[in-house]
């Protein structure tokens, strides 16, 4: 009898808010040839891992779904994932959906739903309540998405980018710029504010021009405070990175943000994501480059 092992027998566990997109993510572990399972009880699931070790690699890419809709099991979820800590032929991996209270309040009055936390009341108490029972459960994932600015198909592709090699999950450093005026980015590991270096904005041609731009970018990149931070920055991130990747973590979010997330903040995001390209797998995204536009033509 084949028991798998660590390198070839994948276990995901789906879970996170209500509206955030699960249906969305079993769908696309089921296009990515996981044997997926939609709201498995947590009792059952030392039940399940006997089925997939007696498989062996019948099934060794498998996606469960967990969460609320099966709250009177919810409190054996944790010793479930007690137990599964101490597996050694699998690597199990916690992956948590969130979205911001708006986004959600938003999702549930476009499809007319009610929350199962509040069926005769309003969604964003249960939404509420939700977050609160989920804390615990969010602080041992292993991979979180915010998906209140991700339409479906995006979320889709960002799975399926995620998941579809056979190698182990890497690690992934994403470089996030964003406008410190639009709010911080929640899902952010650390965050830098750069608002004070020279400010574009000031300069008539650069103000409806991006960080994206190259005379933008030579502009922010040209003062002395600005490479002095860079050099900072860079050692301190090459200091914690390894110890990041070390600890187990999929993915580590950097936030780099000014006033509008449109000039310096962008500019600087892309500079990061750069320079460690070589050694990481790397992403930028401008959170907030299009803010400016949406409000000139909103």
């Amino acid at each position: 009898m084949s028991t798998g092992s660590v390198n070839d027998t994948k276990l995901v566990i789906i879970t996170g808010m209500s509206g955030a997109g699960k249906t969305v993510a079993v769908q696309s572990f089921e296009d990515l040839g996981y044997f997926c399972v939609d709201n498995l009880p947590p009792t059952l699931l030392p039940k399940f891992l006997e089925l997939m070790k007696e498989s062996g690699n019948k099934m060794n890419k498998v996606a469960l779904v967990m969460d609320l809709r099966g709250r009177e099991f919810f409190d054996s979820l944790f010793k479930a994932l007690d137990d599964l800590a101490e597996t050694s032929w699998m690597t199990p991996q916690i992956f948590f959906l969130d979205a911001d209270d708006s986004a959600l309040v938003r999702r549930y009055k476009e499809t007319r739903r009610t929350h199962p936390l509040a069926p005769s009341g309003l969604p964003l108490e249960g939404i509420q309540l939700e977050r609160k029972l989920l804390e615990d459960l969010k602080g041992r994932a292993q991979l979180i998405y915010n998906t209140a600015n991700m339409k479906p198909r995006e979320l889709r592709e960002k799975i399926l980018t995620e998941f579809s090699s056979n190698k182990q999950p890497v690690f992934t450093v994403n470089v996030v710029s964003f406008g410190f005026k639009h709010g911080l980015p929640i899902d952010a590991d650390l965050v830098f504010d750069v608002r004070f270096l020279p400010n574009p904005h000031y300069i008539e041609h650069m103000r409806p021009k991006t960080g994206l731009d190259e005379d933008v970018a030579k502009y922010v990149l040209k003062w002395n405070e600005t490479n002095k931070f860079l050099e900072k920055v860079t050692e301190l991130l090459s200091f914690m990175l390894p110890h990041y990747k070390r600890e187990g973590k999929a993915q580590l979010v950097i936030a780099i943000g000014c006033t509008g997330g449109q000039h310096r903040s962008v500019a600087l995001a892309e500079y990061i994501a750069n320079h460690f390209s070589g050694d990481y797998d790397t992403k930028v995204t401008h959170r907030d480059i299009e803010k400016r536009k949406e409000a000139q033509n909103g």
